[in-house]
């Protein structure tokens, strides 16, 4: 019979403490332990959601995420919850309907940067006691006992902090082991074509990030037109049935020497983050990108408008490398701006204002539309034949810098004037864009 009262049972606060009793190193498979088993009958009767076996490898992962003691060696037994305190919390996490992630972004190679909130997003440094507080550096340990989260050197970093609730739908087993419950029957080796490289959220704070002027900002656009780079993401989940992940290393991050004059004659050696910097005015101008025009991007991206991936090529190129990035910013306008029917005759709208004109010369047209400049048209032109030279295995040269960035700018253009389009209701797609090709088809 199931409890109706919260708070932990007798029975799960008694197998509790029999096993906080078991001296470390602990049975040799604590999943057939008596204690254990009578834990796991508890989780099973008093919990709807447990499963119909109780959770096992779940259950597990929960007591090691609250210290059992048999787990813990000499130097971190300090970290064993209070039995009371450690079944008060398996009994919220076996209760929980949600959780909250927490995505942690280090921006490497950023120079000093305003903090900036948006969303449920922030960017700014933190201290290293806040970083021991947002990983839950007890809860790591734990798990992690000969490896140490370094958050005095991660501390001289800015970080993209992105937070999110999530609805906990499914048994703890299958939080804890996913590989367990996945339906074999389905394409395994299937391609999802819009899935990121990190979290949604994430990649949605980031998407918004760049639509600052990054590449106008750049001091050294020959070595980056970014202002930063994500190459990681570390999730914090409050679930303690997830496992955590190893506790990253600040030596993935770009470090470099300097040496200082000690002002006596003497010089000393420091490490110090590698940064790009920045034009002053990144400093007075990258504060707009606030609450109040997430709100506009936001409401932007559910306009028809952004029917279309244009979101996910423009962190595609961000995170991207090499001739992969040029192709991915060529895509983003592509993305913005094309129609099926620039290659398809049978899918234009009749009349047919533009007979005759090629697929390119749409896109021209649409972008100095948009834009109001055919200049943005012959950039779109040259940045275009660069591409089809890749394509179509033509003979080319080196992708100069200065295409580089103007790619990634012309891209951003285009998406920013997109976004302010959107305030202006459009019954359709298919009509805005055609209505560009009016506005620019002159220009060309």
């Amino acid at each position: 019979m199931r409890e109706a009262s919260t708070g932990p049972s007798a029975a799960m606060l008694t197998a509790l403490t029999d096993l906080w009793r078991l001296r470390p190193p602990g049975p040799d498979n604590i999943l057939v332990h008596p204690a254990f088993e009578r834990l796991r009958e508890a989780c099973r009767e008093g919990y709807p959601n447990a499963g119909k076996k109780g959770p096992a490898f779940a259950l597990s992962t929960a007591l090691r995420a609250l210290g059992l003691p048999c787990h813990l060696q000499k130097d971190t037994a300090h970290l064993a919850l209070p039995v009371e305190e450690a079944a008060k919390d398996l009994d919220a996490g076996l209760r929980a309907t949600q959780a909250k992630r927490i995505h942690l972004a280090p921006l490497d190679l950023a120079a000093d940067l305003p903090p900036l909130a948006f969303g449920s997003a922030e960017m700014r440094r933190l201290t290293a006691d806040e970083l021991r507080v947002l990983v839950d550096v007890p809860r790591l340990k734990r798990h992690y006992q000969r490896q140490d989260f370094d958050a005095e050197r991660f501390s001289e970093f800015h970080w993209l902090i992105v937070e999110e609730i999530v609805p906990l739908d499914q048994e703890p087993e299958a939080r804890a082991v996913p590989v367990l419950f996945m339906d074999l029957s389905q394409d395994l080796g299937r391609i999802e074509p819009h899935k990121g490289r990190f979290p949604v959220a994430l990649e949605e704070a980031l998407f918004f990030l760049l639509l600052a002027p990054w590449e106008r900002w750049s001091t050294m656009a020959e070595v980056d037109w970014r202002g930063f780079r994500v190459p990681w993401v570390y999730t914090v989940d409050s679930d303690i049935i997830v496992r955590p992940n190893p506790p990253p290393s600040p030596d993935t991050l770009s470090w470099e020497d300097r040496i200082y004059d000690d002002g006596y004659g003497g010089t000393y050696e420091e490490e110090r983050p590698v940064e790009l910097r920045l034009e002053d005015a990144a400093a007075t101008e990258l504060p707009v990108w606030d609450q109040s025009r997430w709100m506009i991007v936001e409401q932007a991206k559910k306009s028809v408008l952004f029917e279309t991936p244009i979101a996910h090529f423009l962190v595609r190129a961000f995170l991207a490398e090499g001739v992969d990035e040029f192709l991915a910013h060529i895509t983003t306008i592509e993305a913005a701006l094309g129609l099926r029917a620039d290659h398809q005759k049978s899918f234009r709208v009749a009349p047919d204002r533009h007979k005759g004109m090629r697929a390119t010369n749409r896109m021209r047209g649409r972008v100095a539309g948009l834009l109001g400049d055919r200049r943005y048209a012959d950039q779109y032109e040259r940045l275009f034949n660069v591409r089809s030279a890749f394509l179509h295995g033509r003979a080319m040269t080196d992708i100069s810098t200065e295409e580089r960035v103007m790619a990634r700018s012309l891209a951003r253009e285009v998406v920013e004037a997109l976004i302010l389009a959107t305030q202006t209701p459009t019954p359709s797609r298919e009509e805005f864009l055609d209505g560009l090709l009016d506005k620019g088809a002159p220009l060309l």
